[in-house]
């Protein structure tokens, strides 16, 4: 008996392009099916952030532990801290057949390109760079010269557009929810998607 396997949904993009943001609406709507990976960091918590929902928090000891494990399906440096993805929940929910949500910074999606190609990965692009930096300036938690880092680092991150199938402008969070949705709709009709089903039907009514 055919079973379907999820479908690995990657979105990415510049830091402080809203990913958490549009990630948190997607998951507030009633028809969402994505079961999300949380992914590990060494950062500091931010306020209202809790461990095991917005992110496992981990040491930099503990992590550097499970990449010697290879227990991450990616994992890179961003700004002096780690960020990861496990990789035993991810093939577990796959392998289930239900879709994977996955929101990580763009080193890491390349990592996950490299090892899931028939994942789909989706870019979350800023209206423009004044608007990325006016967004880092009003969160509060970070010094001018580390949104000075940030934006410029959002420059190299726009130059690798490339490794995606989609860009997704978040000019308001419910349009760029509404785009992702329709996209993820899209991506299960494709017909690779769904090809081997249709011959194992027609095999078993020879």
């Amino acid at each position: 008996m055919y079973k379907k396997r999820g479908l690995l949904i990657v979105l990415s993009g510049p830091s402080g392009v809203g990913k958490g943001t549009v990630r948190k609406e997607l998951f507030t709507q009633p028809n969402t099916n994505y079961e999300y990976s949380v992914s590990m960091t060494t950062r500091s918590p931010r306020e209202g952030e809790v461990d095991g929902t917005d992110y496992f928090f981990k040491t930099k000891e503990e992590f550097e532990q499970l990449i010697e494990e290879g227990r991450l399906l990616e994992y890179a440096q961003y700004v002096g801290n780690y960020y990861g993805t496990p990789l035993d929940y991810v093939n577990a929910t796959l392998d289930a057949g239900r879709d994977v949500f996955l929101e990580i910074e763009v080193v890491g999606a390349a990592q996950v390109r490299e090892k899931v190609p028939d994942g789909l990965f989706i870019f979350l692009a800023p209206p423009s760079l004044s608007a990325l930096e006016d967004r880092l300036i009003g969160r509060g938690t970070e010094s001018a010269d580390v949104i000075k880092s940030r934006v410029t680092k959002a420059r190299d991150e726009l130059e690798m557009m490339n490794l995606y199938d989609y860009v997704v402008e978040n000019d308001e969070v419910h349009h760029a929810c509404d785009r992702i949705n329709a996209i993820v709709t899209a991506e299960h009709c494709r017909r690779e998607r769904v090809e081997k089903r249709y011959r194992q039907m027609l095999e078993g009514e020879c």
